[in-house]
């Protein structure tokens, strides 16, 4: 069995498996508000492809990373709160 993957996800450690997406790292965390709309609503992911942008997060400081795109990695920071 591989060795899982430690990463933050808005200040707390998460595990997730090698290979796995942000978004699913998110989803397995019981995360699934992952920003706001510009009325502080709760916004979650619809397409898992990334064509809808609705699943965009902050990577190692970096903003408007689709999530359902980027491969969990050793140490990696992510931020849903902007």
């Amino acid at each position: 069995m591989a060795e899982r993957v430690r990463l933050m996800i808005d200040g707390r450690v998460v595990e997730a498996e090698p290979g796995t997406s942000v978004l699913a790292a998110l989803w397995n965390a019981g995360q699934r508000t992952i920003r706001s709309s510009v009325t502080g609503e709760g916004r979650g992911a619809m397409c898992g492809m990334g064509t809808c942008h609705e699943c965009q997060v902050r990577v190692d400081g970096v903003p408007h990373r689709r999530s359902c795109l980027e491969t969990v990695r050793e140490g990696m920071e992510v931020r849903t709160d902007g």
